[in-house]
């Protein structure tokens, strides 16, 4: 070897070795700072002509791991959706108040039942009945402020939504530059250290907002994609178009996130094709998703559920009695029904007209199996009115049955037959038109609807009503817009939903009280059925398909009940007492201090109520149930947060023990170096002291 190539090799040592220090100075300036690569010198043996020459020094690089790295995108993933959800269902839990304490909804329920036995100890005092209602009403206004309450967190659910769809598209804007920049740096082949720890921050941000796929591309890209598949950047810019970003207002529907390729500068361009419209995109934006497409509708649709059997337990006791004297008119409420329409009741039921002290004036009795199988409302209303003579007359006009006596000093009664009471869809006949109902809703009718598959459906051709089936993590299974057709029976409708592609998912049908039922398929079990929009009515009534049908909770009617008006006034307009069903005209069929309707209330109380598609329960049982299991999927938020905490700390503590900065290797590693570099500077030396003795020589 000459003596230039050997200062040659010494030279190429002491720039390694400097280069080297560099790096490692570089390390240990940025040892604290968060998402940090350590930087490595790249040194590679130098070859001339064939024969080694030195150290070839190249560019620093980062010392990272992609799958540590992928690693880390993952948990914080899992992270950010723990977090919010836990944040939500805490504050729902909060709006729900302790267990036990005395606002809560089940000591609401309580009291209403406390108070149903002190009115059969007292003769049915005007005292005791006012205490009665005004539990009824404290239980539905708290039902309708929890419910609302439920609502306005959903709105702000909403506004956080709007906001996460501005951050991430903040963080893909930047990732999208910031590829850039390493590309070209990657293609000039200089050190991408920089650019690339700010676009992992980045990305490690992105992540847990929406959980993705990172990878790493041979010009120094990255492409990304969503949970679901979506592809959100790549060589193009993409950006997330949501009409209602930061809106904050709870609706029965939001639009999708969409996705558009979008310029350097962020602005919007044409669709992709491809949304985020479902919690599985996961992270935080997915468990908002989840929470206000899913969790808290459905808390707030059995909340619905809960009033709907609340209202029906205590009307079926009211519609049987009646007050004394008895009322002059009994008005009922819309129901949907024309006329026409079959009339479809079993049993028997009495219509009677008594005087104010009680003495039977007229009366009908009218066995609803007797009639023939086609008998409508109309018939029905025909028979009442020729039972009774005069003395009183039954009108049906609108959907409304009213009842009224021809003098005002009289009054009408409408009672079940003790031994073979009327029926229809499991209610009699004063409940079913609502006559003389305690718990009132504009809303809705507060029973089942009754119908059978072959009754006309009653709605005009092309009225629609929206259907939406989301599985247990509120992904959106199928959606179908049923457009009715003139003419047709509820069995074409039933029909039409089977055929339909959320059929494959389950099966409609209607049960033997007339509501509709969804029934899923073992795959998709605990999918649930939400009908956001809704513009049917049938026969000009007002009724929509979803309120008589009682498919969801949501259609309860609960937002605008409350206890009859004339009873939350007059304690004495509460019905307690009931029709003799043995007196003969002329005689006594009412009697003043009859409690046999008060204890109507306690023994209706306890019995289980017919839920529907929520199974059979007591009011209590139910309550107690909904308000157990939203603070046990709290309680099961916070296990996962804390769970989803540790893993996230243990990825980013691996990845950071992979490129992070040890100080003590740093230090290490430039003692190394130092010794490197005086050993090239010995070898320089020693050659500068070999050329100059040959010089010598030559003189």
């Amino acid at each position: 070897m000459s003596i230039n190539e050997i200062l040659h090799s010494a030279t190429s040592g002491l720039a390694a070795a400097q280069a080297g220090l560099r790096s490692v100075s570089n390390n240990i300036a940025n040892v604290n700072v968060a998402g940090y690569a350590r930087e490595k010198t790249n040194l590679t043996t130098r070859v001339v002509a064939g024969r080694v020459s030195g150290v070839a020094v190249g560019e620093p690089s980062r010392v990272a791991d992609q799958f540590l790295e992928a690693t880390v995108y993952r948990r914080s993933g899992d992270y950010g959706r723990a977090e919010v959800k836990a944040e939500y269902l805490d504050r729902l839990q909060e709006l729900l108040g302790e267990p036990g304490g005395e606002a809560g909804l089940p000591a609401r329920l309580d009291a209403i039942a406390s108070a149903a036995v002190a009115m059969t100890g007292s003769m049915g005092s005007e005292q005791t009945a006012a205490e009665f209602t005004a539990d009824v009403q404290d239980a539905l206004s708290s039902m309708q402020q929890l419910t609302g309450d439920v609502e306005n967190l959903r709105g702000d659910v909403e506004s956080e939504v709007g906001y996460t769809v501005d951050r991430i598209n903040g963080l893909l804007q930047r990732v999208y530059d910031l590829n850039t920049t390493v590309s070209q740096l990657t293609g000039l082949g200089r050190s991408t250290s920089g650019p690339a720890d700010q676009r992992m921050n980045a990305i490690e941000e992105l992540s847990q907002l929406v959980s993705i796929n990172v990878r790493d591309q041979p010009d120094g890209r990255v492409t990304i994609e969503a949970g679901n598949g979506a592809t959100l950047l790549d060589k193009k810019l993409r950006q997330l178009s949501y009409p209602s970003s930061g809106a904050g207002i709870a609706q029965p529907n939001y639009p999708a996130i969409e996705l558009r390729f979008a310029d350097g500068q962020g602005n919007l361009g044409a669709a992709t094709g491809e949304k985020l419209d479902s919690a599985v995109v996961g992270g935080k934006l997915g468990g908002l998703i989840d929470l206000r497409d899913r969790a808290l509708p459905e808390f707030n649709e059995q909340i619905g559920v809960l009033f709907g059997g609340m209202a029906e337990a205590l009307n079926s006791v009211s519609n049987a009695n009646t007050t004394v004297p008895a009322p002059a008119s009994l008005n009922g409420r819309q129901t949907g029904l024309a006329g026409s329409d079959r009339a479809g009741f079993t049993g028997s039921a009495t219509f009677a007209v008594t005087a104010a002290n009680g003495t039977l004036l007229a009366r009908a009795d009218i066995d609803f199996s007797a009639l023939p199988a086609n008998a409508t409302v109309d018939t029905v209303v025909a028979r009442i009115n020729a039972g009774l003579g005069g003395a009183a007359t039954a009108s049906f006009v609108d959907g409304k049955l009213n009842l009224t006596a021809a003098n005002s000093s009289n009054g009408v009664v409408v009672a079940q037959d003790e031994t073979n009471p009327s029926n229809r869809g499991g209610v009699g006949f004063a409940q079913f038109f609502g006559l003389n109902d305690v718990v009132r809703s504009d809303t809705s009718s507060l029973v089942p609807s009754g119908f059978a598959a072959t009754d006309p459906h009653g709605f005009a051709a092309g009225q629609t009503t929206q259907f939406v089936l989301r599985d247990v993590s509120g992904r959106e299974l199928a959606s179908y817009a049923l457009t009715t057709a003139s003419g047709g029976s509820f069995g074409d409708i039933v029909n039409d939903l089977n055929a339909s592609p959320m059929g494959q998912f389950g099966s409609f049908a209607l049960d033997d009280r007339g509501r509709l039922r969804f029934d899923a398929t073992a795959s998709v079990a605990g999918s649930t059925i939400t009908i956001p929009v809704d513009s049917t009515d049938r026969r000009g009534t007002g009724r929509t398909l979803s309120a008589l049908m009682g498919l969801t909770g949501a259609s309860s009617g609960l937002s605008d009940a409350a206890v009859r008006a004339d009873v939350a006034t007059s304690a004495g307009k509460l019905p307690l007492s009931r029709l003799q069903a043995s007196a003969a005209l002329g005689e006594k069929a009412l009697g003043a201090g009859d409690t046999r309707g008060a204890n109507a209330f306690v023994e209706r109380l306890d019995i289980p109520v017919d839920f529907g598609k929520d199974g059979s329960a007591t009011l209590e049982r139910f309550s107690s149930l909904l308000l157990g299991k939203a603070g046990l999927h709290a309680s099961k938020a916070e296990d996962s947060l804390a769970d989803a905490a540790a893993r996230r700390a243990d990825a980013t503590s691996r990845r950071d023990s992979f490129s992070g900065v040890n100080i003590d290797e740093e230090l290490a590693q430039m003692v190394v170096l130092q010794n490197s570099y005086a050993a090239s500077a010995r070898v320089m030396s020693t050659a500068s002291e070999m050329y100059d003795t040959l010089i010598a020589m030559v003189g």
